[in-house]
């Protein structure tokens, strides 16, 4: 189960996180997940994923500050890089953290 405590472990934890917020209300939630995942994985082999549905966690949206789906958190060395909320490209997201990552990584 997500809880706020587990996710800041996660984060703590590992050099690069990604927390995915969506609901299953959502249609773009539903169409991006697959393929942003898809394309973390394939470009950043150090990325832990956290997914969180806010019907069933609904304390952890607020906490991280996000009232509005779907919203993706990226943080590098437990810091939040990236934020991007609602309207976003796959390519626009992998861009944005390529350079960060592997310089971090290397």
């Amino acid at each position: 189960m997500q809880t706020i405590e587990n996710i800041n472990k996660i984060i703590e934890e590992n050099l690069a996180v990604m927390v995915y917020i969506s609901a299953p209300t959502c249609n773009v939630c539903h169409a991006l997940k697959p393929k942003l995942l898809e394309a973390i994985q394939k470009n950043f082999q150090e990325f832990e994923i956290v997914s969180v549905d806010i019907s069933v966690h609904e304390d952890i949206a607020p906490y991280f500050n996000v009232y509005a789906i779907p919203t993706v958190l990226v943080f590098l060395d437990s810091k939040e890089f990236l934020r991007k909320s609602r309207h976003m490209s796959v390519d626009e997201v992998v861009r944005e953290i390529k350079r960060p990552y592997d310089i971090m990584i290397s």
